[in-house]
């Protein structure tokens, strides 16, 4: 095992789309690590090593960052560490990074995977049969935690469970560090942080350009939908126990839209994101209502689905959906054969290199709200702003990319987070962080834009 680097923590100081110069939370003899990728050997843990490799490779002196992978299969693990060195042409990676052998199926195995490293990186799911154990372990043994869970009912869950547990241990579980739910979350705050006056609701508008192989996304993605949709009661049942009272509606209550409508802002069909965005939203404007007493603001999120075929394609194959997600046999043959009830748009080979390199992502914020100086109990919203967040390909290059800077930012501004330690979102977690300006310079454009102007969609 690699012995332990003198290295000093430091506060943080904002600048942003700059360089941050914090140096990277101290590691000891007992917990020799920075970061553990558990389930390295996934489909998405693969690039999620490649990226902590590249991040690690860049780091120096006080910043120099150690890690390690975990997982059940030795052989496997040393499978995605020779892959990452021949992709990366590192070939130390072979030999330099170790390997700790962990599964959610025995405790003590995930107990000293957690007592070795400062954050766990979980990138095992579906989080709902698989995430909790991770959870109580880096509670338990004092590591912090991060995922890329697009799991309503499993994030929340941990909330409800764990928070005080959490923050009576000063750890830190912040859920959906991927592309569900960053862009969207961190998006808002980056709108609220420059919009002029007092914010009080903002739609977005994702959409995906891809190249002539389309785009496609791992069966894991696939079967968390799956079991979410058949367990949506469940999730308004788990709601109730929070006791919440609803958040109050400041200026000019807004009203979603149709379930399928022709988006003038972007320029073709649109339904409502069925994600975790608006969840994820929600919770933290609640904390920053709740905690930091800022007004909240009101959220509708939607995607981009093209075209007229494209509409009929996705009222056939969703009425399809949600008709087998509702019986066991159903759900069997969703999972079994993802690439064809799908229509191509998930497979259990996940997308090509091609693919991946080919696709990005654009989410346009339109917002409104009053003007410096106005009253918003008096009138109509009587400002706008509108921003972007560009990123690349969305499952498997701006997820891992969020999740590791997320990580970075945890170990270097701790003493920045809220309370000291808890189960959060994002945005509630990073919101006095410098977050967004490390995703700026790590794959992600954050821009304010004319109101009237039509998104881009340019590669980054």
């Amino acid at each position: 095992m690699r012995g332990p680097n003198d290295i000093t923590g430091n506060n943080v100081t904002r600048n942003d789309f700059g360089s941050v110069p914090q140096t990277m939370e101290a590691v000891t003899s007992d917990r020799p690590y920075h970061i553990i990728i558990f389930g390295a050997s996934g489909f998405t843990g693969k690039f999620v090593a490649e990226e902590v490799a590249r991040y690690a490779a860049e780091s120096t002196g006080n910043d120099h960052l150690t890690w390690a992978v975990a997982g059940r299969s030795r052989p496997r693990l040393e499978g995605v560490l020779k892959q990452a060195a021949d992709r990366l042409a590192m070939p130390e990676l072979r030999t330099d990074i170790d390997i700790i052998i962990a599964d959610v199926s025995n405790k003590e195995s995930l107990a000293i995977m957690c007592q070795q490293g400062l954050v766990v990186l979980n990138c095992v799911g579906p989080y709902r049969f698989y995430g909790e154990p991770v959870v109580a372990a880096c509670v338990e043994n004092g590591a912090h935690y991060i995922d890329i869970c697009g799991e309503p009912q499993f994030l929340e869950c941990m909330q409800l469970q764990y928070h005080a547990k959490a923050l009576d241990r000063g750890v830190y579980v912040i859920g959906s560090c991927g592309f569900d739910s960053i862009p969207a979350d961190l998006g808002i705050i980056y709108t609220h942080t420059h919009f002029k006056g007092t914010l009080t609701a903002v739609e977005s508008f994702l959409t995906i350009s891809s190249g002539p192989q389309g785009t496609c996304g791992h069966v894991a993605t696939w079967q968390s939908a799956v079991h979410g949709f058949a367990d949506s009661s469940s999730l308004r049942q788990l709601r109730r126990k929070f006791g919440y009272k609803p958040l109050p509606v400041v200026g000019s209550k807004v009203r979603p839209r149709g379930s399928v409508f022709f988006s003038k802002e972007i320029m073709q069909y649109a339904i409502p994101f069925m994600g975790s965005d608006p969840s994820v939203v929600k919770r933290t404007q609640r904390f920053l209502f709740e905690e930091e007493h800022r007004s909240p603001i009101q959220y509708c999120a939607y995607v981009g689905v093209g075209g007229l075929l494209s509409v009929v394609k996705l009222v056939c194959g969703g009425l399809l959906f949600w008709i087998m997600v509702k019986f066991s046999l159903g759900r069997k043959l969703l999972t079994m054969f993802p690439r064809f009830f799908s229509f191509g748009l998930f497979s259990k080979a996940g997308p090509t290199m091609k693919q991946i390199e080919d696709t990005c992502f654009s989410i346009v914020f339109f917002g409104e709200g009053y003007s410096e100086g106005t009253d918003p109990s008096q009138g109509q919203p009587n400002a706008k702003i509108c921003t972007q967040v560009l990123g690349a390909e969305p499952g498997y290059v701006a997820t891992v990319s969020a999740m590791v800077q997320a990580a970075v930012t945890l170990l270097k501004e701790r003493h920045s987070l809220p309370r000291r330690g808890g189960v959060y979102t994002p945005g509630s977690a990073f919101y006095n962080t410098s977050l967004i300006d490390r995703l700026h310079n790590h794959g992600f454009k954050f821009s304010v834009r004319n109101y009237q102007e039509p998104p881009q969609h340019e590669s980054l």
